[in-house]
């Protein structure tokens, strides 16, 4: 399969850094094939996350909500619940503990559809099941938004 060079230079970027890479482009552009090759070719410890249930079927993911054990119904206020956070009333599982403690590399399909707090959530969690000191506990987010064609 021939790539593209800007698709070369993401998956270069996305394989040999820790950058963050915020991917966008018009419907046809390759995104999802990007992500479909990533997904089955990168030598990276990934999940595929998406805002919402069908975002994240599309995707081949879950949804952040679930992967992260996050309440959807409630918002995420930092001080409150990044405290509680650290005094053990959040609770994840043993198994999503191995797996966030292992991943390198977050991709979020659909970025443009997830509100800040979910950002925040997604941050308080993996700072204190990673690296305290990191955004995002350290790990690598690569974040896709669609872009409708006109």
């Amino acid at each position: 399969m021939q790539h593209t060079p800007e698709f070369e230079c993401a998956l270069q970027i996305v394989e040999r850094t820790g950058t963050n890479l915020f991917l966008t482009g018009k419907a046809g552009t390759g995104k999802t094939t990007f992500l479909r090759y990533l997904v089955t070719h990168s030598s990276k410890r990934l999940v595929v996350l998406a805002p919402t249930g069908i975002a994240a079927i599309n995707a081949g993911g879950s949804t952040i909500h679930s992967f992260f054990q996050i309440n959807p119904g409630e918002p995420f206020i930092p001080d409150e619940q990044y405290q509680s956070a650290q005094n053990d009333k959040y609770k994840i599982s043993a198994w999503k503990l191995k797996v966030i403690k292992s991943l390198d590399l977050i991709v979020i399909d659909e970025i443009s559809m997830v509100r800040a707090d979910l950002l925040d959530a997604m941050d308080a969690v993996l700072r204190r099941f990673r690296n305290r000191n990191k955004p995002f506990g350290g790990v690598q987010l690569r974040k896709r938004r669609k872009t409708a064609s006109m």
